[in-house]
């Protein structure tokens, strides 16, 4: 707020509108924060599948609940929708939004939950089951159904061609890879990516090959990565931005930020992630850098 008070020095503001427009040129680090939310993504078709009310979510992380109160306050309780969500693993941090997930409890709303785990049901299960929740899964009002992906393997969800990949991760993560219509979006939260490697690097890049939006695991600085946190399963920006510039895709998604982080050192990276970028183009077209935030919308 200090540092917002000093920029605003001598500015004068007709309204509430105006003030925020000011407030949106500022840094964002001084004017707003990333938020604390864990993993929830939403994938927004355009055109009739809109109509039929299908939406598209990987994970089922504490944003899912944001999403749910607001689904509800714009369709009512009769919303009648089928919500596909691609998982990409199971801790608890990716799926304990799921019983405050209000349309989950409406009759009438179909939940389809995809992953490549064989136990998605059993940890839902285990989730809403006493003494962890007071509501079973088998009370929720809305059809629940879960499907087991192979992963390499394509798929027609949603209108969408869905490709799956493990990851590196304790107990397995997979990442998504979406193409509609010319364009590819890549989930890919909770994967360890070492630069040893190269087969796995090499798969990885042709993963990304060409993506649009690539939502990358950066919980990690590289120090990090290479020494007290390896095997830790998580990544980081620099590996993120080898990754994409070799795949030349068009736009890094830096996500799952370290909770230990404030909003300053998301700042931090976020600026020095562009500035590596930058001069490690070596010729390539560039790759836009975003430090994710809670209600950020990337349309491609």
């Amino acid at each position: 707020m200090a540092r917002a008070l000093v920029a605003a020095r001598g500015r004068k503001f007709s309204g509430q509108r105006e003030a925020e427009s000011f407030l949106d040129e500022l840094p964002r680090g001084w004017a707003h924060t990333w938020g604390g939310h864990s993993s929830c993504v939403q994938i927004e078709l355009d055109g009739p599948r809109d109509q039929a009310r299908e939406f598209v979510l990987c994970d089922l992380g504490s944003g899912v609940r944001r999403f749910g109160q607001e689904l509800l306050a714009t369709l009512g309780r009769d919303m009648r929708c089928t919500f596909h969500v691609f998982m990409s693993h199971l801790h608890w941090d990716h799926i304990m939004g799921f019983p405050f997930f209000t349309p989950a409890y409406l009759p009438g709303n179909t939940v389809r939950i995809y992953g490549g785990h064989a136990n998605l049901r059993a940890a839902f299960e285990r989730q809403q089951d006493a003494p962890s929740f007071p509501v079973p899964l088998s009370a929720l009002g809305a059809r629940l159904e879960f499907v087991q992906l192979e992963p390499d393997r394509r798929y027609d969800i949603a209108g969408l061609n869905v490709k799956a990949k493990l990851q590196r991760h304790s107990g397995g993560s997979y990442g998504f890879r979406f193409e509609r219509n010319g364009r590819a979006v890549v989930y890919s939260t909770d994967s360890e990516h070492t630069l040893e490697a190269r087969e796995e690097i090499d798969g990885f890049v042709d993963f990304f090959r060409d993506a649009d939006l690539v939502i990358f695991d950066a919980m990690y600085s590289l120090a990090d990565v290479m020494t007290v946190k390896a095997d830790w399963g998580h990544s980081s920006n620099v590996v993120g931005v080898e990754l994409c510039q070799l795949a030349g895709a068009r736009h890094l998604a830096l996500y799952h930020h370290e909770p230990i982080f404030g909003d300053e050192r998301i700042a931090e990276i976020e600026a020095e992630t562009r500035r590596l970028e930058e001069i490690t183009r070596a010729g390539r077209s560039p790759l836009q850098v975003t430090a994710a935030w809670d209600g950020l919308e990337i349309e491609l």
